[in-house]
């Protein structure tokens, strides 16, 4: 299909978001909307939905499609004006523009509006073409995002799960249990250290990634991808630097950098992964905000006689064995969505 050869600040206009600190947020459902998608609420709107928003600083060459008025914030760029054009298709047409997109800051990592404005860029100026478009590839969104509430559902009727039995204590036989001093006869009150030990991950510089099937994870949950695993599944990450006491399940090989914990795959269980979310981990660094290796291990955790803890992971199991099985689904949609992306777009697929 025919393309029109045109500056990308002619087919739309991208403006900087707002300042809005996390201090001055106050309670409400309108979503906050920074370079790397919606990080928090706040009561009231700066841009009418729905928009598309794309990164100014921080995380580069992501793209959003908010469906309801949203407040974007300084680190991001969002679409002020959409000049007539179908604006699901502009957000799949700007992930296309925008891939690969790199800083071209030395000291801040950045985007600069005007250099994006005066790219060339080829685009259907039919908006019924950009429309067609637009539907066949958010009906690969569609599935995503079913999914992923699928997803978390599971994930929540697993945690009701662990609270139910190990901290309102009403677990199978809890009626013919005696409870003393508090805890269930059998049980004992142990330091998280004696459990399981909390180990240091290893630094893997995105220089020195290649990428493979094994998932690197940080503080914030998988960073990238990597040829060799350091350390064997199922294991569970703990954050240390950044994102302080982030948690992430990893039923597969894997490699944990320096900015986590991670609990080696002979201690992890789905029990102690829902028992460290019950656990506030505060920072104990003023300067570098970072967990405590010390401090983590002396924190207290009630750990059930072994009848019950096998009962629970064979209840919690089959959770997460659906939860992999759309997360699996998920990537599948996401390489086949991508894959059509830029056919879609130089119009070598009608």
């Amino acid at each position: 299909m025919k393309r029109a050869i045109v500056q990308l600040g002619e087919f739309l206009t991208l403006k900087r978001g707002y300042d809005l600190p996390e201090h001055a947020r106050l309670p409400g459902e309108i979503p906050v909307v920074s370079s790397s998608g919606i990080t928090g609420t706040h009561k009231e709107a700066r841009v009418a939905g729905p928009g598309v928003v794309t990164g100014r600083y921080g995380t580069l060459g992501e793209v959003f499609y908010i469906d309801e008025p949203f407040w974007p914030l300084n680190t991001a760029l969002y679409v002020q004006d959409f000049k007539g054009n179908h604006r699901r298709f502009v957000s799949y047409f700007l992930k296309w523009v925008l891939n690969g997109t790199e800083s071209n800051k030395a000291a801040v990592p950045g985007v600069n509006r005007n250099d994006l404005h005066a790219r060339k860029v080829g685009v259907p100026e039919d908006v019924g073409e950009q429309a067609s478009i637009a539907s066949t590839l958010s009906a690969y969104d569609d599935l995503i995002e079913n999914n992923r509430r699928r997803i978390a559902l599971l994930e929540q009727a697993a945690r009701l799960l662990y609270k139910e039995w190990f901290v309102h204590l009403r677990f199978p036989g809890h009626e013919h249990t005696p409870i003393i001093d508090g805890v269930p006869e059998g049980w004992e009150k142990k330091p998280l250290g004696t459990v399981a030990p909390l180990k240091y991950g290893k630094a893997l510089k995105n220089d020195d990634r290649v990428p493979g099937p094994f998932p690197v994870y940080g503080s914030s949950g998988i960073v990238g991808t990597h040829a060799k695993a350091l350390v064997p599944g199922p294991t569970i990450i703990v954050g240390r630097k950044g994102n302080v006491g982030s948690l992430y399940w990893s039923p597969d090989d894997c490699h944990p950098i320096d900015t986590v914990y991670y609990i080696d795959s002979e201690n992890s269980s789905l029990f102690l992964y829902y028992a460290l979310q019950q656990m506030t981990f505060i920072s104990t660094d003023v300067a570098v905000p970072g967990l405590n290796r010390d401090f983590a291990h002396s924190r207290s955790l009630l750990v059930a006689d072994q009848k019950i803890l096998r009962l629970f992971e064979d209840t919690a199991s089959p959770l997460h064995q659906q939860m992999e099985l759309l997360k699996r689904q998920n990537a599948s949609l996401a390489k086949a969505r991508d894959l059509l992306l830029p056919k879609l777009m130089n119009g070598e697929l009608a």
